[in-house]
């Protein structure tokens, strides 16, 4: 592996010196070695001090992620079980807002622009690479291990992240491995789980969810479905597991592309299911023929708290291993920007559409972004393009809109020219309020895909039906000749200015422009292709209006 120099971070991660850090390139082996380089570019906080998992874990977490910077934050001691059968630590806040720890996990340097973050996850999403099985003595997973006969949840400090949550929750921040029963593919999920008891958890699985189908098709043979939740893992496996892939391919393939090389796997005690050597901290459980149990309620990524407590599975459970002083990973849901999944499905969602479109042989897509303030990265999709064809824009917020990783949820579908930076929403409004005209350019899909979560749906009976809004915010294709010129500079004269940015005393570095005036010494500019009639139209169309009398 190679190293590069970064700053001093000025907490040094628990085991290491205070030395000069460093940014180390090459494959993530699990999260112990994502904290440290999380560390080395400054980015990791390390709380020594006692804090109760009852609320305040997550209170600071959500506070410290409405701060810039906004590092990761490493509880190293639960208050009040200091003589508790598993010192276990916690993780909060693991990405926050935070792009450079996003970069981070997907292999990616940390100062790595948004939209070429996208673009380059879009790419790595195209590669696909087996996991490979090793030894149970292979696995540092498998330090200790704690029999179905000797689990108890209780004494475990496992916390609770909002007042009114209907109890606390291990799972958040986790990857849920089960295998189809049809198939025999294994599928990771990240899903919410919550303690039951001592020996029981439920799982929460919104419609469609692949888990889901998973359990459904086991009952309807009157057979139990193993399940792995590993509740501390390397944060990749939350982001893939988080996705919406095929159906018919392991999330585990697709960490592995991302990384570059096969993830480490390890068999399971109980079942055949294989989940990540290197986790934290995996429980090993069984959900039985029609076992279920009231859940709920849990603040959720929308900001709002889900459902009232309905039944979920009940996943029973027949053994826990773990590392030694293990670190449980924990997602808080809440309003942006101190959403959990926020920051990282502006990256993965966007990729992943962006892939779809290409996968359909879509032409002009230039970026796609899924902001992270609309509900958690739900909400809102924007793809920038260039318009090639009559109908492109429509044709490309229709599909958007319905691609896989796009179905789920999403209210907002905005195109945009190539223009605009689909991750700046400045620019983003700027082309709404000058190129989308309401009556003519935003259409309505109802019936759509949506969530048991969507506080806009009621009574929550109808959920999970939602509807989408597809917004064309470009400039109108067949007026693309004569459409009203926009300002810009010239590219001579902001590469002048960019030179001298530092010796003139600018503030920050240079804003990246993606639009420049024609600078060719009078070379004919760029044209559209348009028929002739339509052309002439467009011409007669304008010259009458500026024939137009006065009355």
């Amino acid at each position: 592996m190679e190293t590069a120099s970064v700053p001093d971070a000025g907490h040094p991660h628990p085991g290491t010196t205070k030395k000069a850090a460093r940014w180390t390139v090459g494959p993530i082996r699990d999260l112990r070695d994502w904290l440290a380089r999380a560390q080395a570019i400054g980015e990791l906080l390390t709380v020594d001090k006692a804090v109760d998992v009852e609320e305040e874990m997550s209170a600071i977490s959500y506070l410290v992620a409405r701060r810039t910077p906004s590092p990761a934050v490493l509880f190293t001691k639960a208050k009040g079980f200091d003589k508790g059968p598993v010192n276990l630590r916690h993780l909060w806040n693991i990405y926050g807002p935070s792009v450079r720890r996003i970069a981070l996990s997907l292999e990616e340097p940390p100062d790595t622009p948004t939209i070429e973050l996208i673009s380059r996850t879009k790419d790595k999403m195209k590669r696909r690479l087996a996991p490979r099985e090793v030894k149970a003595s292979q696995a540092s997973v498998y330090e200790n291990t704690i029999p179905a006969g000797k689990v108890d949840l209780r004494k475990l400090a496992i916390p609770r992240h909002w007042p009114l949550d209907g109890g606390l929750y291990a799972g958040t921040g986790d990857a849920v491995i089960t295998r189809d029963p049809d198939t025999g593919y294994l599928n990771v999920g990240t899903y919410r789980m919550m303690v039951q008891d001592g020996n029981h958890t439920g799982l929460y699985l919104s419609p469609g969810k692949d888990a889901r189908l998973h359990i459904t098709r086991a009952w309807a043979k009157g057979e139990a479905l193993p399940v792995v939740a590993c509740w501390g893992v390397d944060p990749l496996f939350m982001l893939v597991g988080s996705q919406a892939f095929a159906k018919n391919v392991s999330e585990f393939e697709f960490a592995g592309g991302i990384k570059g090389e096969p993830v480490r796997l390890v068999k399971a005690t109980q079942s055949d299911l294989l989940f990540p050597a290197d986790a934290e901290f995996v429980v090993e459980g069984v959900i039985r023929p029609n076992a279920m149990k009231a859940e709920g309620p849990f603040g959720e990524f929308t900001g709002y708290y889900g459902k009232p407590e309905a039944l979920c599975p009940l996943v029973e459970i027949t053994a826990i291993h773990h590392r030694n002083d293990p670190i449980l990973t924990n997602a808080l849901m809440a309003d942006y920007p101190s959403c959990e999944q926020s920051g990282f499905f502006s990256i993965l969602r966007g990729a992943k559409i962006w892939d779809d479109l290409e996968k359909l042989g879509v032409p002009g897509v230039r970026g796609v972004y899924s902001h992270p303030a609309a509900a958690g990265g739900f909400g809102m999709t924007i793809i920038s393009l260039e318009q090639q064809y009559a109908g492109h824009a429509s044709q490309v917020l229709s599909l958007a809109a319905q691609v896989p990783g796009g179905a789920y949820y999403t209210k907002w579908i905005v195109a945009v020219d190539e223009d605009i930076d689909p991750t700046d929403m400045d620019q983003v409004l700027w082309a709404m309020a000058t190129r989308c005209h309401p009556s003519a350019d935003i259409d309505i899909l109802r019936s759509t895909w949506s969530t048991g979560l969507d506080p806009t749906q009621n009574p929550p009976e109808v959920r999970p039906y939602g509807s989408k809004a597809l917004i064309n915010a470009c400039m109108e294709h067949r007026y693309l000749p004569t459409f009203s010129k926009r300002t810009k500079l010239r590219r001579s004269i902001y590469d002048a200015v960019a030179g001298r940015w530092g010796e003139l005393g600018l503030p920050g570095s240079v804003p990246r422009i993606l639009a420049f005036e024609d600078d060719r010494n009078g070379k004919a500019p760029k044209t559209v292709y348009h028929d002739e009639k339509a052309l002439r139209t467009a011409r007669d169309l304008a010259g009458a209006k500026r024939r137009k009398p006065r009355r």
